[in-house]
This record gives C-alpha cells, structure tokens and sequence, in this order.
C-alpha cells in the first residue's frame, strides 16, 4: 500500500511539475539581454585583472615560475595582445600581424605601469568592440585563416576572447603564489 501510495504521489508531482519544466525551457533570452549580460562580465573581469596586477609588487613583474615560461608581466601582456586579435575578429576587422611586434617581447613594456597601461586598454578595446556591435551582428560569421579557416559568430570570438584571458589570469595565480603574495579573492559578482 505505501509503495502504492508513493508512485502516485511521484505520478501527480510530476504531473504537477511538467507545466514548470516546460514554461521553463521555452524561456528566450534576447540578444539585447545577452550583449548586456556580456558587457557586464568583461567589465568584471577587467577589475578581477587589475586586482592580479595590483597584488603582485612592481618589483616582481619579471618573476618567472621556470625558465620555460612567460613572466607575470609577459602572461598579462599576452593577454592584452590577444585581445586585438579576437576583438578585431569579433568586430568584423581583420587582425593585421604584419607590423605587430609581441608587447611580451618589448622590455619597456614589461614594468607594472606598462603592463597596466596595455591591459587596461586592451580590456577596453573589448568591452568598447562589444558594446559598438549591434546585438544583431553578435550572430553574423566571421572567418579567420591562419593555417586553416576558422569561422565562427562574433559571438563565439569574444567568448574566445573572454576564455583566453581567463585562462592566462588563471596561470597567474601560481606566479602570485611563487612569488609569496595572496591571489585576489574571486569576484563571481
């Protein structure tokens, strides 16, 4: 009789449920909501970055974990030039690596100010790309051919862009940690 008693309870929840689930997964976010909910996690992220760059000492931006790596200046300048890349990919430009020269590769750009001087502005250039492109074009295809052609929606490239420089914020955590200094608390919000 309880177990009788049990899938009819189960059989009514769900009943009861379904309407729920459903009106639930035919929830839409438009493209307005979806750029704003963007523009909003790259500014984050910019502040998250620049709390990584505050915390290491200006003296220590050359630090290197081993000798096989980038420095911390060099991981957060590769940050900064990557943004040109995607962005002017996700803005529908053409990234131009003719007279590019790696800012990673430059010592003078490689002191605290530089680096957040470079970084900063990179993370503006984005969020600047994301708000000057129409919610409409977030949709269009860009290609971008290097040894292959890579296509992909502007969309795409800017969460491209957004998980690369995540990723190398992400590596220098463990240059903070070598260096004796506390990484940023997370910022989710």
């Amino acid at each position: 009789m309880k177990k009788v008693h049990t899938l009819s309870l189960l059989f009514v929840t769900a009943m009861c449920l379904s309407p729920v689930a459903k009106s639930y997964s035919q929830v839409a976010i438009s493209a307005d909501t979806l750029k704003s909910i963007l523009i909003e996690d790259w500014v984050r992220a910019k502040a998250y970055t620049q709390d990584y760059m505050k915390a290491m000492p200006p003296d220590k931006y050359n630090f290197r974990a081993t000798d096989s790596v980038r420095t911390f200046a060099q991981q957060l300048l590769h940050i900064s030039q990557s943004f040109s890349f995607f962005i002017a990919i996700a803005t529908g430009q053409k990234p131009d690596f003719s007279t590019a020269r790696p800012l990673e590769n430059i010592a003078s750009a490689q002191t605290a100010d530089s680096v957040m001087y470079f970084v900063n502005t990179g993370y503006d250039a984005a969020i600047n790309g994301l708000k000057n492109t129409s919610a409409a074009d977030l949709m269009k295809k860009e290609t971008f051919t290097m040894d292959k052609p890579y296509t992909s929606t502007r969309l795409s490239w800017f969460m491209k862009a957004f998980e690369h420089q995540t990723h190398h914020r992400g590596q220098t955590t463990i240059y903070l940690r070598l260096a004796g200094v506390k990484p940023p608390d997370e910022r989710l919000f």
